[in-house]
């Protein structure tokens, strides 16, 4: 059945800004990682590391791991979320550039909207079309200055790829019975893991330890917060609003980059960057946010899992 529109709780919207921030900063990490690191290699070290670290806390805090049909959910979810998606976002950006792949990955909120439909989650509405198209206007905006080269068919296809396949994680995990974030997560990125490894000898990638310390510091927040953190809030936002609302997240973490790039890099404020922000919040104000018929938090299924992480 179709979800119908709800106001989050101000517990989803605070999860959901939470979660912005902490991928706005991945932006820099990632860019710090990748000076040193083959990328693929580096995204595998960071989903290996990030896994161990669930597995340890779910034996700590008795976290049962998903079973079942669960089990079957988490690891779609990893293989889609977390494998496939950064394996062709990372290839895109070698050959398209951030700029162009943003420009592309803008097409998430509108992308997992259709396919919500498609899966029964949810209904067409003007505003969720409107989001969407807002949301592409404004990464493009953002990213003028660096879509001043030519795109190259294959790495168009693998920024689309990807496009689908985080739109497909975020749908399919609703899809599922839930389980615990930590377990679902700890299976996921288990699942992702292994896919990047493969990829990563697949492509020739040399496997090596990070020798610089700013390079370890850069693995050390994408394993803990920018993978750890970062997922339990988004597997928390989405278990309580809709899909297509809670991708607007990947939509306004480039803003943050931006501010961020701003503050840590002198990188200037131009007059695009400040339309383009303005247009990614209105796109998320319209899509995600506004046209809520109720006051009621959307209703996460309730199970053990979700039961204890509530306490």
């Amino acid at each position: 059945m179709a979800s119908q529109p709800a106001a989050p709780s101000s517990a989803t919207l605070a999860a959901f800004a939470g979660a912005v921030l902490i991928g706005g900063s991945n932006y820099i990490a990632v860019k710090f990682s990748n000076e040193e690191l083959d990328p693929l290699w580096g995204a595998a070290l960071r989903f290996t590391t990030a896994a161990v670290l669930l597995l340890v806390i779910c034996a700590i805090g008795k976290y049962p791991l998903p079973r079942g049909r669960s089990a079957v959910g988490a690891t779609i979810y990893g293989l889609l979320g977390f494998g496939l998606s950064y394996a062709c976002v990372y290839y895109a950006v070698v050959g398209l550039g951030a700029g162009p792949t943003a420009v592309v990955l803008g097409a998430v909120p509108l992308a997992t909207l259709l396919l919500a439909i498609v899966h029964g989650q949810e209904v067409l509405t003007a505003r969720g079309v409107v989001g969407g198209v807002l949301a592409v206007a404004g990464i493009a905006i953002l990213s003028l200055g660096s879509l001043q080269r030519d795109l190259e068919p294959s790495y168009v296809v693998a920024a689309l790829i990807a496009v689908v396949a985080i739109a497909e994680s975020s749908v399919v995990i609703k899809g599922f019975p839930s389980a615990h974030p930590m377990s679902t997560n700890a299976v996921g990125m288990s699942v992702g893991a292994l896919f990047l490894v493969i990829a990563s000898l697949l492509f020739g990638q040399t496997w090596a330890l990070p020798s610089a310390p700013r390079t370890w510091a850069a693995l050390a927040w994408l394993a803990l917060v920018g993978s750890v953190g970062l997922f339990w809030l988004f597997l928390y936002v989405i278990g309580r609003w809709t899909a297509s609302a809670s991708v607007y997240a990947l939509t306004l973490m480039p803003v943050v980059a931006v501010l961020l790039g701003s503050l840590v890099a002198d990188e200037p404020i131009t007059v695009e960057l400040v339309a383009g922000c303005a247009l990614v919040l209105v796109a998320v104000y319209i899509g995600a946010i506004g046209g809520t018929k109720s006051h009621k938090e959307v209703e996460a299924v309730p199970d053990a899992g979700a039961l204890s992480a509530e306490r």
